[in-house]
C-alpha cells in the first residue's frame, strides 16, 4: 500500500496558495485493508474512506470508463493493479493531475508543474469531454486564480464549448450546478466564472436569464448588458465576500430582458418572477433569494433616497427585514452601492452621495426607540405600533434634512 497526496493541496502548495483540505490516493490496496486500519468508508460509487483521526479523504486509485450520460455516467474500476498514473490520467486539468509521495517528491506525469509556471489551465487528455461538470469546474478554477494571471488554454476552452454543444450539461443536477456556482462566487474573481461560462456558451444553458441580459443593451441609458453587469459584480466582490451579495447583483440589469411586457404588469414584478423561476429551478437557498429580491424591488428607491417621503423609506426598511436583522440592510446597501458606483463611473462622475451611511444611521437611531418606555406611558396594541412608526418616521425626516 502506498499513499499519495493529490489534487488541490499539491497544486496550491507549489504556488504558495492557501488551502485547507488534503485528499489522498491509495495505490495497491483493497478496501478491507483500510477498514482494518480504522478508516471509515463513505463512498458509494467508488471506495472513499475517511482517516480515523484527520478525517481527510483517502480514495483507492481508480480508472474509469464512460458508460452513460452526465457526470455520473461512468463505470469505475479499483484494485491493487490500478497505477497512480492511471488514476491521474482521468483528472480534469494538468495542474490537478499531480501527486506527492510521503517523502515530498512530486509525481507529475502530465506536465502540471510546467503549466503552473506558465499559468495555464489545460485539460489532461481527450477524456476531458466525457464529464460535463468539468465546464463548471474549470470556470471556477479560472475565477480562483484569475488575480494571479492564470488563463484557460485555447484548446481547453474549445473542448468546453464542445461539451456545451453536445447537450451533456442538461444532465447536471441542479444541486451540483449550484454547488459549483456557490464555490465560484466565493473566489477572488467571481466575474471570471460567469464570463467563462458565457464564452463557452454554457451560461445560456445554466443561467439563461443572465445570458439574455448579456446579449442586450439599452441605448437610452448607454448600458451594455454584459459589461455593465460584470462591472457591478466586480465592485460588489470588493465590498463584500458573501456570495449572496455577489449573486444578487447579477440581476442588476434583468429588466433589459423584460422590455416587452404588458402595460398592466409592473417591470419589477416581472423581474422578480424571472428571478424566482431561476431560484426554484436550481434550488438556490432562500437567503440568496431574499437578498436578490430586496435588491431588485427597492434599488430604484435607494438611488433617489434623499427625495423620498419618510413613510416610503420606513416601508422599505420593514420589507427588507432591516428591523429583524441588521445584516439584511447591509446586504441591500452593498448591492445598491455596487450598482451606484458603476452608474456614476459610466456617467464620468465621482459624486459621494452617502445613502448607505444615511440608512445605517436611520436604523441605528430607530433601534434606540424604547418600546418598554412607550408601554409604561400607556401605549399598547395598535396604538403602540402606530406610535413606534410615528417616531420612526420623525427620525427619518430629521436625518433626511
Amino acid at each position: 500500500m502506498k499513499l499519495y497526496k493529490v489534487g488541490g493541496a499539491v497544486r496550491d502548495k507549489l504556488i504558495n496558495y492557501p488551502f485547507t483540505d488534503e485528499d489522498w490516493v491509495v495505490v495497491g490496496a483493497e478496501p478491507k485493508e483500510l477498514i482494518d486500519k480504522g478508516f471509515i468508508q463513505v463512498g458509494v460509487d467508488f471506495p472513499v474512506f475517511l482517516h480515523p483521526e484527520s478525517k481527510d479523504e483517502y480514495a483507492l486509485a481508480r480508472s474509469e470508463r464512460k458508460s452513460g450520460v452526465g457526470y455520473k455516467g461512468f463505470e469505475f474500476f479499483t484494485g491493487p493493479q490500478v497505477t497512480l498514473e492511471q488514476d491521474l490520467s482521468r483528472r480534469d486539468l494538468t495542474v490537478n493531475a499531480m501527486a506527492e509521495d510521503c517523502d515530498g517528491k512530486i509525481i507529475d506525469p502530465y506536465g502540471g508543474q510546467d503549466d503552473l509556471s506558465k499559468k495555464i489551465l489545460r485539460h489532461v487528455s481527450g477524456a476531458f469531454v466525457e464529464d460535463p461538470l468539468r465546464v463548471l469546474r474549470v470556470a471556477r478554477f479560472a475565477a480562483r486564480y484569475h488575480h494571479l494571471g492564470f488563463k484557460i488554454a485555447d484548446e481547453t476552452m474549445f473542448l468546453m464549448t464542445n461539451i456545451t454543444n453536445s447537450g451533456e450539461l442538461e444532465y447536471l443536477s441542479p444541486e451540483r450546478v449550484w454547488l459549483e456556482t456557490e464555490k465560484a462566487l466565493k473566489e477572488r474573481s467571481p466575474s471570471t466564472y460567469i464570463e467563462t461560462l458565457y464564452k463557452c456558451k454554457a451560461l445560456t444553458k445554466i443561467f439563461p436569464e443572465i445570458s439574455r441580459v448579456f446579449d442586450l443593451a439599452s441605448e437610452k441609458d448607454k448600458i451594455d448588458g454584459k459589461f455593465h453587469t460584470l462591472s457591478i459584480l466586480n465592485y460588489a466582490a470588493k465590498l463584500d465576500t458573501d456570495p449572496c451579495t455577489r449573486f444578487a447583483v447579477l440581476f442588476s440589469n434583468i429588466n433589459l430582458s423584460n422590455q416587452s411586457i404588458p402595460l398592466n404588469i409592473k417591470s419589477t414584478d416581472k423581474d422578480i418572477e424571472v428571478i424566482n423561476s431561476l431560484f426554484d429551478r436550481l434550488k438556490v437557498p432562500n437567503r440568496y433569494r431574499n437578498v436578490a429580491i430586496n435588491f431588485i424591488r427597492y434599488k430604484d428607491l435607494y438611488h433617489c433616497l434623499e427625495n423620498l417621503d419618510p413613510q416610503i423609506i420606513l416601508d422599505m426598511l420593514k420589507s427588507i427585514g432591516a428591523f429583524k436583522k441588521v445584516e439584511n440592510l447591509e446586504k441591500f446597501i452593498y448591492c445598491c452601492e455596487a450598482e451606484a458606483q458603476i452608474i456614476q463611473k459610466n456617467k464620468g462622475a465621482n459624486k459621494v452621495h452617502g445613502r448607505g451611511a444615511l440608512l445605517k444611521q436611520v436604523l441605528s437611531q430607530i433601534m434606540l426607540i424604547n418600546n418598554k418606555e412607550l408601554i409604561s406611558e400607556g401605549y399598547s396594541g395598535i396604538k403602540l405600533g402606530k406610535e413606534i412608526d410615528l417616531r420612526r418616521k420623525k427620525i427619518i425626516a430629521e436625518l433626511l434634512r
